[in-house]
């Protein structure tokens, strides 16, 4: 079994992390993942990360949600049990659709949310009572940490990070 090397850069700062990560990236190396307290805005751009696709999930479950609601109140109050609410006759599901749409709103709301939600802990692997993968403590305090790879240039790596601004470098033995 082979063991990748990594190396720790911890920062005091989320600017000088910003610019830590631009001069990373411009030197071509491959940043794996940065750690942060809180969310850095600009961040994902500088680390050059694709931008995501979860807004389009959310159209698309909004839609299901509508469809949803759509053929649920076409099958309760036109086919299954039609009622005379109101004085409105219950003859086509056209007739009657100003009064569904508060109920159509509420379930595009409800299953864009609820199914969001399940994508982005799918997305992100994040289970119940799944341990947590954060390397270092301080980073959910006030360090920030930048996980570099390594690729048989230990030496030169480390004194880059420590260059571009680092308070800790280490260097880990992932297996």
């Amino acid at each position: 079994m082979s063991s990748t090397k990594v190396i720790h850069a911890i920062y005091n700062d989320d600017d000088i992390l910003m610019d830590a990560v631009k001069q990373t990236r411009k030197a071509h190396h491959h940043i794996e993942e940065v750690y942060t307290p809180f969310p850095v805005h600009g961040l994902d751009k500088a680390m050059g990360l694709a931008p995501t696709r979860l807004a389009i999930c959310a159209f698309i479950y909004g839609c299901i949600g509508l469809i949803v609601a759509t053929v649920m109140m076409n099958y309760i109050m036109i086919t299954d049990w039609p009622q005379d609410i109101g004085g409105k006759p219950s003859f086509s599901y056209i007739q009657n659709m100003p009064a569904f749409v508060p109920v159509m709103f509420e379930l595009t709301v409800f299953h864009a949310a609820h199914l969001m939600v399940i994508t982005f802990y799918m997305r992100s692997r994040l289970w119940p009572f799944k341990k947590a993968e954060n390397p270092d403590v301080r980073t959910t305090d006030d360090h920030f940490l930048m996980e570099v790879s390594v690729n048989n240039n230990e030496e030169e790596l480390t004194s880059f990070l420590k260059n571009t601004g680092a308070v800790e470098v280490k260097v880990i033995d992932k297996h």
